[in-house]
């Protein structure tokens, strides 16, 4: 995973007000924490920070003034219409440190033939990784499964250096049987 650069400027200003000022520059007021220390009120351009957060749990090292921090995403606020940042809570990680995360579960191949409906009972895989390492997703085969057939945390292959931060037996996906002939029969019962 590559770090993203991103200058931030220390702010002393808070409240609704100091944040609408903020936004009205550009910038996305956010809040530093993490390791016992002090939270760091920063506000990030906002255009740089928004194409940085395109990418899942992306690692970004903040120049504060002088002072480099490395930090990773924890919430991110948007605007419900719009959609623009609103606000960032950012964790503080070091080179070698371990992290939990989401990261995402996607899929490949077709299902067994018969009108079977894939449910994704986790969108997001929990894992634990180093802060620098983190996958982006995880892909899962599931070709030729059946109805009845699930996917467990434990039969997910993860990318070296990633551990599960979920119990092995949790359902991750799980193949339900189409209901094509129940509809196929209530239509034919309304004509």
């Amino acid at each position: 995973m590559a770090e993203v650069k991103l200058t931030a400027a220390a702010r002393t200003d808070f409240g609704k007000g100091a944040a609408r000022r903020i936004r009205r520059e550009a910038q996305v007021p956010a809040v530093i924490y993490g390791h016992g220390g002090e939270p760091v009120h920063v506000s990030l351009p906002g255009h740089d920070l928004m194409m940085a957060l395109k990418t899942p749990n992306v690692l970004l090292s903040l120049d504060i003034e002088g002072r480099t921090e490395l930090v990773i995403p924890k919430q991110v606020q948007r605007d419900a219409l719009k959609g623009f940042i609103e606000h960032v809570d950012l964790l503080v990680v070091e080179r070698g440190e371990t992290v939990t995360v989401e990261i995402r579960v996607q899929t490949e191949g077709d299902l067994a033939p018969g009108g079977n409906l894939l449910e994704h009972t986790l969108t997001a895989l929990p894992v634990e990784a180093e802060a620098t390492h983190i996958p982006e997703s995880v892909t899962v085969s599931i070709a030729g499964l059946e109805a009845g057939a699930s996917v467990l945390a434990k039969d997910i292959v993860l990318p070296a250096g990633a551990a599960l931060a979920v119990d092995g037996e949790t359902v991750v996906l799980h193949v339900v049987a189409g209901s094509v002939e129940a509809a196929a029969g209530a239509e034919g019962t309304e004509a």
